[in-house]
Formats: structure tokens, sequence, C-alpha cells
């Protein structure tokens, strides 16, 4: 068997014509889903990118034992075990949070890969005194807030001029885009197609296709630019900070264009890659997967990017297309079953008759593919220190902490890193090597308290906005803006918290932190606890 996974960044469920999206074009995700199996009902697990990567490659949640972070040495990744048992794996990726401190071990995890170069602010050229005042003729400040940068010092001082140093890499990466062939995802699926010709005849690999697009910056070639034009004049929006929207209707629809724009791109190059399995006969033999990692707000709740707010259906809820050769018959079904990220590698392991290990907690959609027999009654998806999503189809339910104090929590690791930089000495200082958890192998764990002030946006239970543990009807009011009162899908659904954290051994600190109480001995001792919630 052969499998290509094509994992897009931030692709909106919404946007997808076969998903009931009208607003933009996309043909050929749209092909494929009268090919495919489609998932209506598949969600995140844990938020946001790196989490989520991890997810795929352990098949089991890690949002409750720590922020954005590496593989660990305990956790067992889908590419090494299939590489164990004979499969090939290749990493094609334009994801630069692979390559900093925090992304460390997924890229190694394959048997080879190829990274792609200047997406976000990984700058595709080396400028050491970019042309600031240039660039902020050119870029909203709203956008690229580049600050006192011409002050060679300015990078030292702190998170706003790490931010505004972060903005310029992406204008230099702008600035350099020339032909349509330079920009990351074209350059994505030509080595994709290059690897496809390479290994033509041989059988039993597994090739990842990640592009980081259409994550933010929005920028796509101007011929897709061109087919959603908002009219608007000035400066560059393409990169919305995470924050409530507050800009005039021609700037959302400038913002959103920019977005369509960059969907249509992965849509077009997408579509070829379908061309390549017609003209090369890959049907007969080769999986194909096509999913993303989360969605991203648009403006609608009046926010802009995730993180911050509650996992709204517009962040939560996300495609899923699988074909598998030896289900042809089933081409352009759909299942409604409950499934989510960590479902992933155990289905991967599947396709190539590879067993999961105990740690796993996904379950295999090899069997959904030929039936649609629910796997599960509801699922939970989170961030770290950010409030629990819970649903189960009909309703979906946010629960915010309750004590308001991120800093009774901590980081469990052996990997202490952070997205872009190592945990601090002063971190360090207070870490204790604790017994690990279920999922560890033995392994003793560091125990590190959370440090709010290091911590990315939406993790550190600081920067959640104004919101509180709200319960919404998903058939009555689908865009989730009049919150309910049901008590009885409420316990039911603090009940489904409480048994995925204590199926996920989750820390005992998580358990307060939430209001669920704590188990008798051990966070797996629920049972009464449970029962009475039922």
């Amino acid at each position: 068997m052969r499998t290509v996974f094509v994992l897009f960044d931030s692709l909106n469920r919404r946007a997808i014509g076969a998903y009931g999206g009208s607003a933009l074009r996309t043909p050929n995700f749209d092909r494929f889903a009268a090919k495919a199996v489609v998932f209506d009902n598949n969600y995140v697990g844990s938020l946001p990118c790196m989490p989520a990567r991890r997810d795929i490659h352990t098949g089991r949640l890690n949002y409750m034992h720590r922020t954005w972070g590496p593989l660990e040495p305990f956790d067992d990744s889908f590419a090494r075990i299939l590489s164990r048992n004979g499969v090939y794996t290749h990493l094609i990726s334009d994801h630069l949070h692979y390559f900093e401190d925090g992304g460390w071990g997924y890229a190694n995890a394959f048997d080879s890969w190829d990274f792609i170069r200047g997406q976000e602010y990984d700058a595709v050229k080396a400028l050491v005194q970019p042309p600031i005042a240039r660039y902020r003729e050119m870029f909203d400040g709203r956008h690229y807030p580049m600050g006192d940068l011409e002050d060679a010092t300015a990078i030292t001082r702190g998170t706003t001029a790490k931010m505004a140093w972060k903005k310029s890499r992406g204008a230099i990466n702008q600035v350099f885009l020339e032909e349509e062939q330079d920009f990351p995802t074209a350059k994505c699926f030509a080595s994709a197609f290059e690897f496809l010709d390479l290994n033509s005849e041989a059988d039993n690999w597994f090739l990842q296709l990640e592009c980081f697009d259409p994550h933010e910056p929005f920028v796509a070639p101007e011929r897709f630019r061109d087919a959603y034009a908002s009219g608007y004049k000035g400066k560059i929006l393409n990169w919305p900070m995470y924050e409530q929207s507050t800009g005039s209707e021609e700037e959302i629809a400038e913002i959103r264009g920019n977005y369509a724009a960059l969907v249509a791109m992965c849509d077009e190059y997408f579509g070829k890659l379908l061309d390549y399995f017609d003209t090369n006969g890959l049907w007969d033999d080769t999986c194909l997967v096509l999913t993303t990692d989360h969605g991203f707000l648009l403006s609608e709740h009046d926010w802009w990017g995730k993180n911050r707010m509650p996992y709204y259906e517009e962040i939560s809820h996300i495609p899923l297309m699988i074909w598998h050769p030896r289900h042809s018959a089933q081409a352009g079904q759909r299942r409604a079953s409950l499934t989510q990220t960590p479902d992933l590698m155990p289905t991967f392991l599947d396709f190539h008759e590879c067993a999961a290990p105990p740690s796993v907690t996904g379950v295999s959609l090899v069997p959904l593919l030929g039936g649609d027999t629910p796997v599960r009654d509801s699922l939970t998806f989170g961030m770290f220190a950010g409030p629990v999503g819970v649903t189960d189809g009909k309703y979906s339910y946010f629960r915010y902490p309750v004590e308001n104090d991120p800093k009774q929590l901590s980081l469990y690791t052996l990997m202490p890193m952070h997205l872009a930089e190592q945990f601090s000495v002063e971190e360090l200082k207070s870490a204790k090597l604790v017994e690990g958890f279920d999922f560890m192998k033995g392994a003793p764990v560091l125990k590190v308290p959370l440090s709010v002030e290091r911590t990315q946006v939406g993790m550190d239970g600081q920067t959640l906005g104004a919101f509180s543990t709200a319960l919404f009807d998903l058939d009555e009011d689908p865009g989730q803006s009049r919150p309910i009162r049901n008590d009885t899908v409420e316990d039911m659904f603090t009940a489904a918290i409480f048994k995925d954290f204590a199926r996920h051994d989750a820390p005992q600190e998580l358990y307060s932190y939430f209001g669920l109480g704590r188990p008798e001995s051990g966070s797996r001792s629920n049972e009464q606890f449970v029962a009475r919630m039922e």
C-alpha cells in the first residue's frame, strides 16, 4: 500500500463547496469529495498548529500535559512505527514551525524530508537592514506593526519588538515573490511530483505533503487575487492579529478576499495532484487523505484568528476526506460519525497493516470507510490552559476555567522548549523531576510551573477574552450566537470531559482548574463521579 497525506493549515471547512460553502469556488476539493469518503463531523483535538501535529503523530490528545512543544522521547510517532515496519516515510513541508525549538522531532521522525523556505516570518532572503521605511509605505501597520526596527537593538526589547521583527520578515518574503513558481505552495507540490516520479515503481511508502497555506499571511499570486478582488485601495492587509474585529466593511472584505485567493490557489494545486493520480493510475493502489489542523475566524463572532476565543465551529469543525482503493464502491459517500485529529494516526497504521500501540486513544477510521458506524458519542478538544470544547454533533459546549489562576498549572515534559525558544533558566530552576503519566513508558518527567509571560497567547490562561462557559444548540443556532441553558446536556458534557481527562491520565491540578473535583486515587479513578454525572 502507498499513502499520500495532504495536510493544509487553517483550511476552513466552510470555504469548501463540498461542505456547503458558496462564497469560494473549490472545484478540485469538490472533485475529490465526489470520489472519496467525506467525513461531515470531523473535529480538531489539540490546538493550535504544533499541538495538532503531536496529536497526528501520537494518536492521542496532548493539550492536557503541556503547551506547544516537540515530540517527546516517549511519544509513539506513526512515522517511526511505519518506518520500523518497512514503510518508507517522506515529509514535504513549508511549515516553518518544524524548524524552531518547539517543533523538534516531527520532521526527524520521517525517513527523509524536504523543507521549503519562505512562509510567514521564515525569511527567504537574509536582509541585515531591510528597508523598513519602504515597508511601512506598503503594509498596513495594523497587520504589520514594525515599531522602531531601525534601531538595531529593538529585537532584544520584549514581545512587541519580536512581533515587529517577525512582521518585517513576512514583508521581506512578499517583496521577493516574483513568479508563481516561487510561492511555497507551488514548490511543495513540485517536490511532491518529483517524489512520485522517482518512486513510481516502489511500494510501501507514505508521503506527507504539508502546505502552510492558507495560513496567514494570506499571500497568493495575482491571478488568484484578481478573482476575489474587493476593490480596496489601501495598504496591504493580509495578516490579521488575533484580536477583535474593528475594521471597516471594505477592509474586512479585503482580508477575506485575500484568504479566498489563497484557498483558491490551494484548491488548484491540489487539483494538479488529482490529475497526477488520474494520469498515473494511482487510484488503484494509493490512499489519499485530505484534511487540515484547524480553521480560522475571518471576523465571524467579531474576531480574527484563533486561540483567544471559544473554538467556534469555524475553528474546530474541520474537513476530512479519505480515498482508499479497497473502498472505491463508497466513492462520494458521507459519514456522520464523530471523528477527530488523533484518529489519523491509527488510520495511517491501519492502511499499512501496522498495529497501534497501547498509548493511542484515537480510533482507526478504516472501518468507517465501509459504513457509517458511530465510534463515539461525543468528543473533547482544547488548548492548554484554555477552555475545553465538547460536541456530540448537535450541541457544542465550552467549559472555561473556574479558578482564574493559570499559575497553578504545570507543564510536564522532557523537551523543555517553547514555540521558538528553550525554557529559561528561571523556569528550569523551578522544575521538579516527578513520576510520569501512563503513556510515558515509566520515564520520569520535568514538572515546570506554567510561566504565563513566556507562553503563547491563548495558552497562558490570561488572554482568553471576556468569555465564559457556554452551551450552544448547533441545529437551532449553527452560528453559535445564542448560548442556552440545559442542565442535562451540560452535566453529560461535564462527565465527558472528566472521562477524557481520565482516559489521557491528565494531571490532578487540571480537574480543579475546571471545577471538576478530584478523583479519589489517581486521575483514572472516576467511576463514582461519572456515575453521578450520568
